[in-house]
């Protein structure tokens, strides 16, 4: 996986906490190697861990303690002097969007501040790679937006972020490429965008000849997406055509094929697949 923003998708049970485990030393892998930052773990689970954030999904903090106090403790475990840690607590709650409430015990806060204590420790020793487990779980739409805007922030303090979840929108939204996971699988890997144009779709509305349009594209060689078996040959309206991330020759096929038909156009649109889709095709 590259530097910047990875989002890891997949179901409860994909195997993206297991992952975690994995790039922590926690676990070791049954087959193959695991590196970060092109250091074998294995080699050296404590020293890779010192280069790692990690922002655990279940509820894990000590409600007595104070959000400062949380932070910079786990700051010193890190291998930080108690002055640095103090300071470095404070600025990454202030970054949090926790600098007022810093002092407070951490049992009387929402659950969306909870979750920016857990961000907050994950970067507290200046990682080179966050790993962030389920960041916007429980979160409200707003806390969710709050939290997702969090997040993109890091890349501008050259933290790279491994992104677990299960909402594919959140990585859709925030995330430069993705990795999907299924039964602890990888289902498909790439930029976000080429996944999003890999399973795109042209819509074309005619008038007339619908079915004529139809069986002509697929004739071509095209992957049309229909409904069922058109019904009169004269019937109008839409049909989906499958396209890659270059639109150009299928464009072209289509153009020919109105032009060979002498069918009237009544639209052309285009549409980029969503994660689902992508993760759909995927598996098959």
């Amino acid at each position: 996986m590259p530097r910047g923003l990875v989002g890891l998708v997949g179901a409860n049970g994909a195997g993206k906490t297991t992952l975690f485990r994995l790039l922590l030393g926690l676990a070791r892998p049954t087959e193959g190697t695991v590196e970060v930052a092109g250091r074998p773990v294995a080699d050296d689970p404590v020293g890779s861990r010192a280069r790692l954030g990690y922002m655990p999904e279940h509820d894990c903090l000590p409600l007595d303690q104070s959000a400062a106090d949380v932070v910079s403790t786990l700051g010193e475990l890190s291998g930080l002097p108690a002055r640095a840690a103090r300071q470095r607590a404070s600025e990454v709650l202030d970054l949090v969007g926790l600098d007022e409430a810093r002092f407070r015990p951490v049992g009387g806060f929402s659950t969306g501040m909870r979750q920016r204590v857990k961000l907050a420790q994950s970067l507290v020793a200046d990682p080179e790679l966050a790993l962030l487990d389920e960041p916007t779980a429980g979160l409200d739409p707003t806390g969710r937006e709050e939290m997702l805007a969090l997040v993109a922030r890091l890349s501008t303090f050259g933290i790279s972020v491994l992104l677990a979840t299960h909402l594919l929108d959140d990585v859709a939204r925030v995330c430069d490429h993705v990795v999907m996971l299924d039964a602890g699988r990888l289902v498909v890997a790439g930029p976000t965008e080429t996944l999003l144009h890999q399973t795109g779709k042209l819509t074309v509305e005619v008038y007339a000849g619908r079915g004529r349009l139809a069986s002509a594209l697929a004739e071509r060689g095209l992957t049309v997406v229909t409904d069922e078996l058109f019904e009169a040959d004269g019937e109008g309206g839409a049909v989906d055509v499958v396209v890659g991330a270059d639109p150009g020759p299928v464009l072209d096929t289509i153009r020919d094929v109105l032009a060979d038909l002498g069918l009237p156009l009544h639209r052309l649109s285009s549409r980029a697949a969503s994660l689902d889709e992508a993760f759909v095709a995927g598996e098959r």
